[in-house]
């Protein structure tokens, strides 16, 4: 099955440019060239992929992004834009943007970005309202970015990555620089709490998620 681009983009020079390239490379593309149309269009179709520009009628490209994930759409999102100022690049960021390009870009390279997005979303990892890119380690609830400590993404990753099946405490404990079956108890908690995650204590055993 061909995947499918949604393309926000108000030059109609530019946005068919990049489909003819796109769909080159097998892709199915949609365009749209403001803000309400691309709305429109996520509430009618499935996506792979989401290619917002920012500085576009009605809707900006931000602010679009924005309500996409606070509805739980967490499709892969690259902004290509001319807006490269740090400001702007960190509030796409951190609402969500996996990826940014800057206007004018190589085709090849956007190529390459949309692949290299596509390819990590494919094996993520879906619990609730969580998201888990194994590849990556990283984790986004309501499509915001959970900070973990390395020992904490360590043990979510394989408890998630084990879902449904009971995780030694051993191989928990091998997770922390000083393991203690108190230090467990204390770690798991956290995890817990932080992200939500229904983890179970099977008693003398270890820890298991199971499916939601």
């Amino acid at each position: 099955m061909k995947q499918k681009v949604l393309l926000l983009e108000d030059d109609r020079i530019l946005s068919q440019s990049i489909k003819e390239l796109l769909e080159s490379d097998s892709f199915v593309v949609d365009l749209a060239v403001d803000g309400e149309e691309a709305a429109e269009l996520t509430y009618e179709n499935k996506y792979d992929l989401y290619l917002l520009d920012i500085n576009v009628p009605k809707i900006d490209g931000l602010e679009l992004l924005e309500s996409l994930r606070d509805a739980s759409d967490n499709t892969p999102t690259i902004f290509i834009s001319a807006m490269v100022d740090i400001k702007t690049m960190t509030k796409g960021f951190n609402l969500g943007a996996d990826d940014y390009i800057k206007k004018p870009f190589d085709p090849e390279e956007l190529l390459l970005r949309i692949s290299s997005k596509i390819k990590k979303s494919v094996d993520v990892i879906i619990y609730n309202d969580l998201v888990y890119n194994p590849a990556t380690k990283e984790l986004r609830k309501d499509g915001h970015l959970v900070p973990l400590s390395s020992m904490l993404l360590d043990m979510l990753h394989i408890l998630i990555t084990s879902k449904n099946q009971v995780v030694d405490k051993i191989a928990l404990e091998e997770c922390m620089q000083n393991p203690s079956a108190q230090a467990l108890r204390v770690a798991v908690n956290k995890l817990k709490k932080t992200t939500g995650l229904p983890i179970k204590n099977i008693r003398g055993v270890g820890y298991i998620v199971e499916s939601d």
